[in-house]
């Protein structure tokens, strides 16, 4: 008869800057399935080779975090507020599953949510899967339902415990709760819905960990953001995720933690300038390590591809270009990798909004770009120029519909508040947030862009 002691072989410690330890379940004697078989999988241990940040790490020299460490956090901290929900989830669903099986699914779609990134993470998601109508996420859930499937379904237990006797994890399940589109065919138990903004809305435990790990890594000093608030004041009522006013504070300070990230780090103007430089050559130096067509045509590739492998083939490309298409593209690359980049910032605008829609008369770049040139003199109007648009959306323009998941209770009329959650939001953060950046390869046309730029801006961002 196994003793208390047993459970030191069930569960391992992982420490984490963040946490001081997360957990995962162990190997088991008896074959059945467990996180580390997860976590060792190849698709896992590629994501070490990802970075967290896509251009970032070239600008925040301690930015040096992956995907995988986002992902261990991910699962620690999904699993830590669905352990707290489930009492509240079994009043509205009795017919719920163990709380071992509830927890662990929802831990392990925090552990994978992210395995579909290719390299430079969501760079590579806007210039290569695009052509092809996908993101990582369809990568992900193709990974969940196909290769991973197995070391899912044979799972029993979280490191809370065993399931239930005849439980298992329904790959399904996971790969419908970690992304925030439907899965087509498949429809959720109700349980797993009420769940879904745990991991999917606007203050899903993704950003919460991913804000604070990366403003820790970067070396940014964001404030306080207070998940154990968060964590307390959440709650199931009717079928549906419900913050209590209590924790709306908590709320607000993590959401405006979030855009202060977004536009000091994400958008940093040397960041962007980065993938400004990039985009002309970023699809087609990953296209010399993948096969034609679409990545999830050729997954046995696609898992070779990291920022590891693509870097190893910038290097190649300077250092031993095989023609001259090859010479091109590595002299391009040099510019990031030596950080002499040729674009230099000559104009920046930031607006906040208070609707979702973009300004009436921000056009594509390009549109403001040939605006601004018109309003050159004759002699810089065939200067190099680019324009980069960046915008985000700090808070949920009506938190309260139904694709953003988020409700609000009351406790003075005692009912959860439709209008609360916008009202509430509307006092701190705008709806979305534009940066607009000009740059330049020309010293001397720098001020004549700036001055030609302040001329045109009130009709662009009116």
């Amino acid at each position: 008869m196994k003793g208390a002691e047993s459970r030191f072989d069930a569960v391992n410690l992982l420490a984490d800057p963040l946490y001081q330890y997360c957990t995962i379940t162990k190997r088991r004697d008896d074959g059945t399935g467990s996180e580390e078989a997860l976590v060792d999988h190849p698709w896992l241990q590629r994501q070490r080779r990802i970075h967290q940040l896509q251009s970032a790490w070239w600008v925040f020299h301690t930015a040096e975090h992956s995907r995988f460490q986002h992902a261990v956090g991910a699962m620690h901290l999904t699993g830590s507020f669905t352990e707290h929900l489930y009492a509240s989830l079994l009043e509205s669903y009795p017919e719920a599953p163990s709380r071992q099986l509830v927890v662990e699914t929802m831990r392990i779609a925090g552990l994978l949510h992210d395995v579909g990134h290719g390299p430079f993470g969501h760079f590579f998601d806007v210039e290569v899967l695009a052509q092809y109508g996908i993101d990582h996420e369809d990568i992900g859930r193709r990974l969940v339902l196909g290769p991973l499937a197995e070391l899912v379904r044979a799972l029993r237990s979280s490191p809370e415990g065993d399931f239930d006797q005849g439980e298992e994890i329904h790959p399904e399940w996971v790969a419908w709760v970690m992304a925030p589109r439907e899965l087509p065919g498949f429809e959720p138990p109700g349980w797993l819905r009420a769940l879904k903004p745990v991991l999917c809305g606007p203050a899903s435990t993704d950003n919460m960990d991913y804000v604070p790990r990366d403003a820790y890594m970067c070396g940014v000093a964001v404030g306080p953001v207070d998940l154990a608030r968060l964590r307390h004041y959440m709650f199931i009522k009717d079928g549906s995720l419900v913050l209590h006013q209590h924790g709306a504070p908590a709320l607000e300070v993590f959401l405006s933690a979030r855009l202060y990230m977004y536009n000091h780090v994400y958008f940093h103007r040397t960041v962007r300038r980065i993938d400004l430089h990039l985009r002309p050559v970023f699809a087609q130096t990953c296209a010399r390590l993948l096969p034609p067509g679409n990545p999830l045509d050729h997954l046995d590739e696609y898992l070779l591809l990291t920022d590891w492998s693509l870097m190893t083939e910038v290097e190649r490309l300077q250092r031993e270009p095989r023609d001259e298409e090859e010479r091109e593209l590595g002299r391009h690359w040099e510019a990031v990798t030596s950080r002499r980049l040729p674009w230099r910032l000559a104009f920046e605008a930031y607006r906040e909004l208070n609707k979702p829609a973009p300004p009436n008369g921000l056009g594509t770049p390009y549109e403001i770009q040939e605006l601004i040139r018109s309003a050159l003199p004759e002699r810089f109007r065939e200067v190099g120029m680019e324009v980069d648009v960046a915008t985000t959306a700090p808070r949920p323009d009506n938190p309260s519909r139904d694709d953003q998941m988020l409700r609000l209770y009351d406790p003075i009329s005692g009912r959860v508040e439709a209008e609360a959650a916008p009202e509430l939001l509307a006092r701190l953060l705008p709806v979305r947030t534009v940066w607009l950046r000009v740059y330049s390869d020309s010293l001397e046309a720098r001020e004549a862009i700036r001055e030609a730029a302040v001329r045109t801006m009130p009709g662009v961002l009116a």
